[in-house]
């Protein structure tokens, strides 16, 4: 399943799409297939336009962050779950420092809160994602992270493992459990926590959900837009890998609706 929905993401992501039509374009060219080889070059177009001259992405984006919206700080704070993806992980293997990538607002969010609630146990939760498998994760990286700031690491629970969303919630499921904590935040990018507490709702564990990491200012429209296609192919890449992950997780049974809110 792992090495599957990887596979999937490769070739299935705009920009990939579009080259496999190039391709396509200009081999039914050279086989003088005029038709297939026009209708080719044109989808390869759209994609391309829709991809970097249109809000779509950031529309689609903006549709996840707000299904749940996050709550005042509470009264008290005995637990958090943070779910790995803010570490660079092949530049921090390598070089053995703390990069962050876009998603690090989750570590900073963690790093607040850890800090306005002394009390409180931090369980990270991340691997190494990558199809290698060479590298060091979240969890690990977080060990080196938190105490720099002044939070112990005895503070932390890491879960090492997990590659994939669900395996997150799974492999947490038992560290709650063995460490004695429930009802915690759950924290993470605001685009992917719909699939999250879908998965952490089928396997029963109660969460508070705390996103961060926003893309978007709330305020997108749909509309075309030439001022910034990098963020837009971004954006519309991020968002549709999240709703593959949305599709297949229910299709297989792994999340407790199909678009969790």
């Amino acid at each position: 399943m792992f090495l599957f929905s990887k596979l999937v993401w490769v070739f299935g992501q705009p920009l990939s799409l579009a080259f496999a039509f190039v391709a396509v374009a200009l081999l039914t060219g050279l086989l003088r297939w005029r038709a297939l080889s026009v209708a080719s070059s044109g989808l390869a177009v759209l994609i391309l336009f829709v991809t970097l001259y249109t809000t779509v992405g950031n529309y689609l984006l903006q549709g996840l962050e707000e299904r749940f919206p996050k709550p005042e700080d509470p009264q008290d704070l005995q637990c958090m779950i943070v779910l790995g993806g803010g570490f660079e992980n092949e530049v921090n293997t390598a070089r053995h420092g703390i990069e962050m990538n876009a998603g690090g607002d989750r570590f900073i969010e963690a790093l607040r809160l850890a800090r306005k609630y002394p009390q409180s146990r931090i369980l990270v939760s991340g691997g190494d994602g990558s199809m290698s498998g060479v590298y060091e994760g979240d969890a690990v990286m977080s060990g080196r992270f938190f105490p720099l700031f002044g939070v112990p690491k005895e503070r932390l629970v890491e879960e090492t493992t997990s590659r994939t969303t669900f395996e997150n919630a799974a492999n947490t499921k038992d560290l709650l459990a063995a460490n004695g904590l429930s009802n915690c935040l759950l924290i993470t990018s605001g685009y992917h926590m719909p699939r999250s507490v879908g998965i952490f709702r089928k396997l029963g564990i109660d969460v508070v959900p705390w996103p961060t990491d926003y893309r978007t200012d709330g305020q997108e429209r749909l509309g075309l837009d030439f001022t910034q296609p990098s963020r837009n192919a971004q954006n519309l890449a991020t968002a549709i890998r999240e709703w593959f992950g949305l599709v297949g997780y229910y299709m297989v049974g792994r999340t407790s609706e199909l678009y969790p809110g």
